[in-house]
């Protein structure tokens, strides 16, 4: 997969959101999606005859945990995602692959229509610059050496971020994204991620869940759970 590959969105146009209950897409995260119901039906096939685009929203969380029908409030923080792969089912239903693209900002939901049954708005860039590869080369290296000699060389995935770490090729924002997703399952982090356009401040963010992380694991390791009597756990 092409990482650092460029995709072009029109902010001009509203374009069709899928609002779940959490946050599930960040840019560069490709994630599978089942649709089924009608108005998901109705948006993919309509955005498949169009740029193949559309931008996955989280709910409000007060409305979060019901049922989701009628509008409940979105949250203004979404990911513009490009649909990469899909398949047609029976019954018209898809199975996608979804690839995050952008951070970007609602500002306006469209009204219902009569026909469109799902939903549009508009929405703002909020990605900043690419910030200088030299002000984030020390976290690189911290990640690195984390990954490779640190509590994190633990993780399964540890050695294929260490392989991305060292392709130069990938820049330090697009690393992290790929470390975020793949390292961390909080809900309300993944949406912290996703509403902060800065990246050196979501480094920072970042920077302080592995190190939190790490902290976990090395008193974890302490332990000695090896010693346990069998069945008891450490928390």
């Amino acid at each position: 997969m092409n990482y650092e590959q460029s995709v072009r969105v029109n902010f001009g146009k509203p374009m069709a959101v899928f609002p779940l209950g959490q946050a599930v897409l960040i840019p560069q995260q490709v994630i599978p999606l089942h649709i089924f119901e009608d108005r998901y039906v109705q948006m993919i096939s309509h955005a498949l005859d169009g740029a193949g685009q559309i931008a996955m929203g989280v709910l409000a969380k007060d409305s979060a945990g019901e049922p989701y029908s009628g509008r409940p409030p979105i949250r203004t923080a979404v990911c513009v995602g490009q649909i990469m792969q899909h398949e047609t089912l029976s019954g018209g239903r898809f199975e996608i692959l979804l690839q995050g693209v952008c951070r970007a900002k609602i500002s306006k939901e469209l009204p219902e229509d009569g026909t469109r049954l799902y939903r549009e708005v508009y929405l703002e860039p909020v990605e900043d610059k690419e910030p200088d590869e030299t002000v984030m080369l020390p976290m690189r290296e911290w990640v690195e050496s984390e990954l490779s000699e640190g509590e994190l060389s633990g993780f399964e995935a540890a050695d294929d971020l260490l392989d991305y770490v060292r392709d130069e090729r990938i820049s330090t924002p697009t690393l992290l994204e790929l470390i975020s997703f793949t390292l961390f399952d909080d809900a309300d982090l993944s949406y912290k991620l996703l509403e902060e356009g800065n990246p050196e401040a979501r480094s920072e963010i970042i920077r302080k869940e592995l190190e939190k992380t790490s902290k976990m694991l090395r008193l974890a390791r302490h332990q000695r759970p090896e010693e346990w009597p069998k069945g008891m756990s450490w928390n």
